[in-house]
């Protein structure tokens, strides 16, 4: 317990150093910045033009919030502000430190207004500021916003920022927006064909439409056939980069289908149990990240790694609570075990939707979690489908470890291989039972937790996934690990692949048939069993 303490102290501590704090004006812009809210209209382009060379707090945020029309300042001490609106209500915020300035009205503030002539300006200082950012996707970014206003002064100034320019993605995207330039303001058709040379293949959508109509109207038949050689080129990498993308989200979909079934794999391979109340395991778990958001409202950044451990304990005696109670009455007995769990899976609904209410409940999403990683514009990774994989990975792994090298896991195996042979040798087969629900209730639990970040928390939550996890089982094999992991990867994988040409429900019917038809032929799944009592 003590290194789990300094673990969690390090990883909070790194978070917290890691945090970016907003940098203030430096002394040479602080005149500058109160001249701006003193000068006349006519006379404030000298200012800007000398805040742009200044160098301390980042001046592209009040270029853009004065290009919008939303930069303020506050009358009495002359700091600049910017103005939020939201339907009928403004707020104000400081502009260099994010700070909320709920105490100001309108009439304390004063708007620095702008013209033609320096929205001009402004527009050409904001993309010459990201075109000399230090961080290479923001200049990346910057080119590509220039795409659709590619005139001579913009062309310019990405052909000044290309000779001084490192990253080899931002040399690119500059070379495409100068081929673009080229192709449709070249007089020459040799100038037109090296420029669409170096458009073949690009996955910018403005290169698909500049050589879609280069390929249809240029004057230059070798010209047309090189734009439509090059057209050909990105619907071949279209074709693989849509491959990837479906394999992502079929990899996304097997993930939370491992979680929601691998507890189910146990209790089942272990036990014999037909547990139709997994899924309301799930759903406990899912609203224990709900209620955890609730109580530390300050904390969402943190809130997942409080509920992981919370939402297994709350699953895990909930599954104790039910095999004591119930299951293990019923011994033997599956179709009564799978009847009793049908009703207790009832009167959980029942009791969440008495306490949360019938409505579905959003969870937050902590930054950390929010956004993508951009391979290129067609492929994108979702974070927070990253993330569950590799989590789905890592409580996998977590489990193989409890069941191969811990005296309960050992217990467990042997329960699972021969019930009689391991009572006989001295093992409390009751309480592995207990254990062995609880442990596979715990994980369902920690399987809403994961969910929570994808859809919303509703009562029918678990319903969703008990089919599912039961086919996951099934195909894998039950009580196989190993098993539940392939199938799980498979059956989400094939479902994606389908969803697109028949549609989502008859995906499902698809899925559903092929495992009726393989479990014709391998009753005992994928990786059957081993055992002398596995008959």
């Amino acid at each position: 317990m003590r290194y789990i303490n300094a673990i969690c102290a390090c990883l909070l501590g790194l978070l917290i150093s890691t945090s970016v704090l907003a940098e203030p004006p430096s002394e040479a812009q602080q005149p500058l910045l109160l001249e701006l809210t003193e000068v006349k209209l006519n006379k404030a382009l000298p200012v800007l033009q000398q805040l742009e060379t200044t160098e301390g707090a980042d001046m592209l945020a009040l270029f853009k919030t004065m290009l919008n029309g939303d930069l303020y300042y506050e009358k009495e001490s002359k700091r600049l502000i910017a103005a939020l609106k939201e339907q009928s209500v403004t707020r104000y915020t400081d502009l260099f430190s994010g700070e909320e300035l709920n105490d100001l009205s309108k009439n304390q503030v004063s708007k620095i207004k702008v013209n033609n002539k320096l929205r001009g300006y402004l527009g050409e200082a904001i993309a010459r500021m990201q075109l000399n950012h230090p961080d290479s996707v923001v200049r990346k970014d910057a080119v590509r916003s220039l795409f659709s206003d590619l005139g001579a002064n913009t062309i310019e100034l990405i052909r000044t920022a290309r000779l001084k320019e490192q990253s080899r993605s931002v040399q690119d995207v500059m070379d495409v927006a100068l081929a673009l330039y080229r192709t449709e303001h070249a007089a020459e058709a040799t100038d037109r064909l090296q420029a669409v040379k170096v458009l073949e293949g690009s996955l910018e959508p403005e290169v698909r439409n500049q050589l879609t109509k280069l390929a249809e109207n240029d004057p230059s038949r070798s010209v047309r056939k090189a734009a439509q050689t090059g057209l050909d080129k990105i619907d071949q990498k279209a074709e693989m980069y849509g491959f990837i993308n479906q394999l992502f989200f079929g990899l996304s979909l097997g993930s939370v289908l491992l979680l929601a079934a691998i507890g189910l794999a146990i209790t089942f391979g272990v036990m014999g149990v037909i547990n139709m109340a997994h899924g309301e395991m799930i759903m406990l778990g899912a609203y224990t990240t709900y209620v955890v958001q609730l109580m530390l409202p300050n904390m969402i950044e943190y809130s997942l790694w409080i509920a992981v451990p919370l939402a297994f304990m709350v699953s895990g005696l909930a599954g104790i609570l039910i095999e004591r109670l119930v299951i293990r009455h019923l011994h033997g007995r599956p179709l009564e075990t799978l009847l009793a769990t049908f009703g207790i899976s009832l009167i959980l609904q029942q009791m969440v939707r008495t306490v949360f209410s019938p409505l579905n409940r959003q969870v937050a999403t902590p930054d950390w979690m929010s956004g993508s990683i951009e391979i290129n514009p067609l492929l994108s990774l979702t974070l927070n489908r990253l993330y569950i994989v590799a989590f789905a990975l890592l409580v996998f792994m977590i489990l193989l470890i409890v069941l191969k090298k811990t005296s309960l896991g050992l217990n467990v195996r042997a329960v699972s291989q021969n019930r009689d042979m391991a009572k006989a040798m001295g093992i409390r087969t009751d309480r592995v039972d207990a254990l062995t629900f609880g442990l596979g209730s715990g994980i369902a639990g920690i399987a809403g937790v994961a969910l929570s970040q994808l859809t919303n928390v509703g009562p029918n939550l678990g319903q969703a996934y008990i089919i599912d996890s039961f086919m996951v089982v099934v195909f894998g094999g039950v009580g196989n690990l190993w098993g539940t992991l392939v199938a799980a990867f498979t059956l989400g994988v094939a479902n994606k692949f389908i969803e697109p040409v028949t549609g989502a429900v008859l995906a499902s019917i698809l899925v559903l048939v092929f495992i009726i038809l393989f479990i014709q032929k391998r009753p005992k799944g994928l990786f059957p069993q081993k055992g002398r009592a596995a008959e």
